[in-house]
């Protein structure tokens, strides 16, 4: 790929890792960790809902979207707040 290449990608959040992107499919924001509990620290969800998303219907994972919206806890929801916070 080129630099005339790059230029003409439109960056339209769908394959985004920011914390932003309210229509991404994935919640994951690149920042794995389970250390201490089975949910990932990133995006709030379980290793199992991490591992098989792929193969969730769209109503299994807007029911996912829809926890971890609520519990808020995630490192993307964190950020989110930060980047959303009136300065």
């Amino acid at each position: 790929m080129n630099s005339e290449d790059t230029k003409s990608i439109v960056q339209d959040g769908s394959h985004s890792l920011s914390t932003g992107d309210a229509d991404s499919d994935s919640p994951c924001i690149g920042v794995c960790t389970t250390l201490y509990d089975e949910i990932c620290q990133g995006c709030g969800r379980t290793l199992g809902e991490v591992s098989n998303w792929v193969f969730f219907s769209q109503e299994e994972k807007d029911s996912v979207w829809k926890r971890i919206r609520a519990e808020g806890t995630a490192t993307r929801f964190q950020r989110q707040a930060k980047e959303n916070k009136p300065t």
